[in-house]
Order: C-alpha cells, then structure tokens, then sequence
C-alpha cells in the first residue's frame, strides 16, 4: 500500500450523508435514480493542471500522487485532465487518464474539456475511450467541446494541419457524438455523414458502462463576444445531446440561467433531466492571506493560459482567500443548481491546496444540497 493510501481517511471529518454520497462503486450502473434525489449533495471534483509540466509548476508524477490522494481521500468524486495539442500543448490528456486510472479505484475520470474532439476521428476516439472504461472499471466521463476557444489566429493555426475548418466544429462535435453512442452500443454499424462514412462496423470490446459512458459538453459562450443565435445554439446543442453540462468562470446568475435553459431544451426534447449533471470548472487558492492567494493565482493562471488574462478577469474565475471565502463562492454556485464544482487549485502547492481543501473546505461544502 503506498504512502498516500496509509495518510489520513478525509472522510472520517464529513458528514453522514457527505460520507455516504461521497463514495461511489466501480459497476456499469452509472448515476442511480437515489442519488439523483430532490435534494443532493453535491460531487465534487478536481481538476489537474497537466499543462504544469510546461513550466515547473507540476510534473507526471505528482499528478498521479495527487490523484491516488485524492481518490483515497473519499470527498473527490472525479478527476478532470485538460486537453490541446499546439497551441496550449500540455501531457496529452488520454494517456494521462489511462494512467490515473490505474493509479486509482474509486474516482469517475474525464476530460475538462477535449478540446480536439473535433480533429480527432471518431471510430479511433471510440475505440480509445472503451478501452478506458474498461482500464477504470466504468468510471469514464467523456467531457466534449468543439475546442478553438483562443484568439482566433491560434485557434486557425490548430486546425489547420487536421484540415478541419473552424465554422465545422459544432457539426462535427454532433456527428462525432452520434457516431460514438452507435459504435458503443450498437452492431454493424454504417454511417453516411457530412464528415464521416464508413459500412458495416462493430467495435469491440464495448465499454463497461451501460448503455455507454456519459457524455458532457462543455461550452461558455461570452454575450459580448457571441451573437445571441449562436450562443443560444451552443446551449441548445447541450440539452439535445448531452448527459451533463461544463462551463467556466461565469456569474452565478448567468450559470443558473443557462441550467434551466439546458434541462427545459432537454425535456422539449424528451430526454430526461434527472441525472443530467452540470459542472463548473473553478480556480481555487486557499490562503488566510486573501491577497496573498489572490496574488499568487495570477501569477499561476497568467503563466498557465496567457499573460493577457486580465487581473478582473482572473478575479470572476477565481475562489480564493480564508476556507470561508472560499465555500461562500462553491455555495452560491451549489444554491444556482452547480450538481459538480470541478476545483483546479491556481497553485504551485496542488499537494498542500488539495490537503488544505480535503481539511479545511471540503467537509462543509459536502454538507450543502442542490436545489431540484
């Protein structure tokens, strides 16, 4: 048994129910109707900075520790790696999930979010993602988006060399959608597409998770940058296809308004809402110096993402301070609907935040219910 799995049991400091909703089995069951009762805890999860590698700020094998402490802690219910090639290139993000997953057992596993989805072939990416369900046992969450969320030039210039035009990802993220969920589930598979064609293919193995795994769709479109039709579509496009939702430093009123949009499109759709998930991707810094934490996780993000991230900017993305200031922010997103804040801490400490979340934060965040 290694170091980590010998240290402290976190879950002996949560709540009853904290515990219990806490842990999760290893089966193809996925979301139970239970767990999505009126009022729920929320699940957390936590997001790991595999672009740190890039800049000292983390390595390959920390990463992994940080997940084995974290799946043995029992208040982490997913872990979420990043996804780019060249133009935020990073540890790539299937490989790195194939390893945490067999440093791990309990923790659901995803990508926050595949940012290449749209360049990579769907039939290879099916294949891949069912050998990870299998790897992890069925703990796989395929987190989608259709990527090139970058000044346009470096968004042009990733996807120039797959051929792939930028004004084709939303078509081709919902044909690479349906393309999965038919080659996971079904036989003979043929499929005549604006994309994609092939005749009479059947993947095996299937994944462990039946009917498959869960798909999200990460999206957060800017009204000052987006025209209302597109922004709608892209919200849209979520509720029609998805099992869950993924978005990023955006107002609690906004975020709140955007679920609701989600789950009425979905059950317009008649696609049941009930174990729909919505996950907010959360900068964290834990500090009892406020502008201390706040200091340092500008340094880390302008670093991490661009020196162009502007000191506002960073502050609307960021949970930071004293544990109390820290929970007051995760509270008002669990009060607006928030059924998974996904934590990435803006440090260079991530084994001294994840114990100081797992200690200080966790056991009270636990103990909050998501509205119906």
């Amino acid at each position: 048994m290694s170091a980590v799995r010998r240290g402290v049991d976190h879950r002996a400091q949560l709540p009853r129910r904290a515990r219990r909703d806490s842990v999760r089995g290893t089966g193809d069951e996925g979301p139970s109707a239970a767990r999505m009762s009126r009022q729920r805890a929320p699940r957390y999860g936590l997001s790991l900075p595999n672009r740190g590698v890039l800049f000292g700020a983390t390595s390959a094998d920390e990463l992994l520790a940080v997940s084995e402490h974290a799946d043995a802690s029992g208040a982490i219910d997913s872990i979420w790696v990043g996804d780019s090639l060249f133009a935020k290139p990073r540890l790539e993000s299937l490989v790195l999930l194939a390893a945490i997953a067999a440093r791990t057992r309990r923790v659901r596993l995803g990508t926050c979010c595949l940012s290449t989805f749209p360049l990579r072939d769907p039939l290879f990416l099916a294949a891949q993602w069912a050998a990870l369900d299998h790897v992890s046992s069925g703990r796989m969450i395929l987190g989608a988006c259709v990527g090139g969320s970058l000044p346009r030039e470096k968004a042009e210039a990733e996807f120039a060399p797959f051929k792939v035009k930028l004004a084709d990802r939303g078509p081709r993220l919902e044909e690479g959608i349906a393309i999965l969920r038919r080659l996971w589930t079904e036989e003979h598979v043929s499929h005549e597409g604006r994309f994609y064609q092939f005749r009479d293919l059947t993947l095996e193995p299937k994944p462990v998770q039946k009917p498959c795994p869960p798909i999200w769709i990460a999206t957060n479109p800017k009204p000052e940058l987006t025209r209302r039709h597109v922004m709608d579509r892209a919200l849209e496009r979520v509720g029609r296809l998805a099992d869950g939702w993924m978005t990023d430093n955006t107002p609690v009123a906004r975020f709140k308004e955007r679920w609701d949009l989600i789950r009425r499109v979905a059950r317009e759709a008649g696609r049941p809402t009930g174990s729909m998930e919505s996950g907010l991707h959360l900068m964290v810094n834990i500090n009892d110096d406020r502008n201390a934490a706040f200091e340092e996780a500008v340094k880390f993000l302008q670093t991490y993402y661009s020196p162009a991230m502007t000191r506002d900017y960073i502050d609307g993305w960021l949970a930071y301070g004293p544990p109390a200031a820290v929970l007051e922010k995760i509270r008002a997103y669990v009060d607006a609907g928030c059924t998974t804040p996904i934590l990435r801490f803006a440090s260079w400490d991530q084994k001294g935040q994840l114990a100081r979340a797992l200690a200080d934060v966790l056991p009270s965040a636990l103990a909050l219910s998501v509205p119906a």
